[in-house]
C-alpha cells in the first residue's frame, strides 16, 4: 500500500507582521519616502486582526496620521 504525503505551502510572508513598520525595528539601514512610509503603512493596517492586536492597529493608525500630518505640512505653501 503506497502513501502520498503532501506538503501545503502557505506564503508566511503575507500575514508576518513588519517590525519596521510597527517599531522601527530590524529596517537594516532603510530609508523611505513619505509616499512610501504610507504606502508600507496602508498595508499593513489592511492586514487587520489577523495579524495585529487591537493596540498593535491603532499603534499603526497614530503613526499613519503622524506621516500624513508631515505630508500636509511639507506641502503647505510658504
Amino acid at each position: 500500500m503506497a502513501v502520498l504525503v503532501m506538503s501545503c505551502s502557505i506564503p508566511v510572508f503575507a500575514s508576518e507582521k513588519d517590525d519596521c513598520v510597527l517599531a522601527s525595528m530590524n529596517c537594516k539601514d532603510q530609508v523611505d519616502s513619505i509616499q512610501q512610509k504610507i504606502a508600507k503603512l496602508n498595508t499593513e493596517i489592511k492586514k487587520g486582526h489577523k495579524v495585529y492586536t487591537t493596540a498593535e492597529l491603532n499603534k499603526l493608525n497614530a503613526k499613519l496620521k503622524e506621516v500624513n500630518a508631515m505630508l500636509d505640512d511639507l506641502q503647505k505653501p510658504h
